[in-house]
C-alpha cells in the first residue's frame, strides 16, 4: 500500500474493490510449479489443493473448500476445530500462510492467466538491462590569486 496510516490502510483494506480482494488472495507456488508456470504466485481458488506454512496446522495440506472474500479467509479440508459440543468445525486461514501444491486448472481463463503471467516473467527475465555510459568528469585545476598582504 502506498500509505503508511494504519487507519489508512486498514480502510482500504475493508473498502477494496473484488478486483482488489482478488489479487490480495495471492499465496506462493511450490518450487515444482514455479518451474512448469514461470511465476511466484498466483490468487487461490476453490479446488487448488495447499499447505499450510504457520500455526497449529503447519504442514497440514488439503483442497480449499470455501473462500471468504469478506474476512479475507480461506477454509482447508482437513483444517477443522472440534467444538465443545463436538461438532467440528472449519478454521479460518489467511491466504498469504499457505503455498499452493496443486492447482484446480478447470477453467481456460485461469490457464491462460497462467500462461500470459509466465511468459511475462520469462520475458523480463530474459531482457538485459543496458548500461548506460558515465560520462568521466575531468578536473581543472583553477588557479587563483591570492590577494596580496595590505
Amino acid at each position: 500500500m502506498k500509505t503508511t496510516k494504519p487507519t489508512k490502510q486498514r480502510k482500504r483494506l475493508y473498502q477494496a474493490s473484488v478486483s482488489e480482494r482478488y489479487r490480495r488472495f495471492s499465496a506462493p507456488l511450490s518450487s515444482k510449479l514455479k518451474e512448469s508456470h514461470g511465476t511466484n504466485s498466483v490468487p487461490i481458488r476453490k479446488g487448488d489443493t495447499v499447505m499450510i506454512m504457520r500455526g497449529d496446522r503447519r504442514n497440514t495440506e488439503g483442497k480449499v473448500t470455501q473462500i471468504d472474500t469478506q474476512k479475507y479467509r480461506i477454509f482447508v479440508e482437513g483444517a477443522n476445530r472440534e467444538k465443545v459440543d463436538g461438532t467440528s468445525i472449519p478454521v479460518p486461514i489467511h491466504p498469504s500462510k499457505v503455498m499452493i501444491t496443486r492447482l484446480n486448472l478447470d477453467d481456460k481463463w485461469r490457464k491462460k492467466i497462467l500462461e500470459r503471467k509466465g511468459v511475462a516473467e520469462v520475458e523480463i527475465a530474459t531482457e538485459k538491462p543496458e548500461k548506460k555510459e558515465r560520462k568521466k568528469k575531468t578536473k581543472t585545476s583553477k588557479t587563483t590569486k591570492k590577494s596580496e598582504g595590505k
